[in-house]
């Protein structure tokens, strides 16, 4: 078991971890989530050490965040170390209930109000919403996904750089993913390589085919990845299953090559 205790008060991105998370990105059995009488908002987690789920490992995760921002976390699992030890029990030893009352404790409040502020905390400044771009990426990438597949899951990162959606053809669901992120003309040399293709426009362009990035059996990735002249890239990636994480539905993914190209070089990007 591990427990962590962080400040300072006020730490607004402390709150993020009272939510629970998208199954497209994290597997798990469970995920409660409760607002307790002091404001403080609690989640308990029950997923596994590893997300493709290849040994039995359990890791169950209680977060608090009270209303200062005082987070208090734990983490538990049913083997004697968290990863690649042999599964002791079926289930981790806290239930519930006590993880509640474990996160809860007000001796954790006062550890967390003696931790210093970091300087690096102190000095960071918020995102300037009108710097962000790509817009409302997940609504483009869903207006752009082929006919005759229906989007059925669909998320991002609030519509600025990284959306994906789940697709299904009636034969299974397969995932696509897209990133759009500007200003990035100073790493073409590290992008993309001379064998890769030029338009007559000056946008780059590389594929690249392999296995998923999550290492599961059988899953495959076909990228299309773009550079413009004005900076801007948009990489596109198809994926044979509904998650990186879980088993492939098919031989490929949703979209070829070819469409993953057209859509990576629409406009509306």
């Amino acid at each position: 078991m591990i427990l962590t205790a962080t400040g300072p008060p006020r730490a607004p991105e402390a709150r993020e971890q009272t939510g629970c998370p998208d199954k497209a990105f994290v597997p798990y059995d469970a995920c409660a989530t409760e607002r307790l009488p002091d404001g403080s908002a609690f989640m308990v987690l029950q997923g596994y050490e590893y997300p493709d789920r290849r040994v039995a490992t359990k890791l169950w995760t209680a977060n608090l965040v009270t209303p200062s921002g005082q987070n208090v976390s734990v983490r538990e699992w049913n083997a004697a170390a968290e990863k690649d030890a042999p599964v002791t029990r079926p289930q981790p030893p806290l239930s519930q209930p006590q993880l509640k009352e474990l996160v809860s404790a007000r001796e954790w409040r006062r550890i967390v109000d003696a931790i210093p502020e970091s300087p690096r905390r102190r000095a960071k400044k918020p995102v300037d919403p009108g710097q962000r771009t790509g817009g409302p990426v997940v609504d483009t990438l869903s207006g752009l996904v082929l006919k005759g597949l229906k989007v059925v899951g669909k998320g991002g990162d609030g519509g600025h750089e990284f959306a994906y959606v789940v697709v299904d053809d009636g034969r299974g669901r397969r995932f696509v993913e897209v990133n759009v992120q500007p200003g990035m003309q100073d790493v073409a040399d590290d992008l993309f390589h001379p064998g890769d293709e030029t338009l007559a426009d000056g946008t780059r362009l590389a594929v690249h085919q392999g296995p998923g990035e999550k290492g599961v059996d059988g899953v495959v990735m076909w990228t299309v990845d773009t550079l413009r002249p004005d900076g801007r890239r948009v990489v596109i990636s198809a994926f044979n299953a509904a998650t990186q994480q879980s088993a492939a539905t098919r031989t490929a993914p949703a979209l070829t090559v070819e469409q993953l190209r057209k859509i990576a070089l629409s406009p509306k990007w």
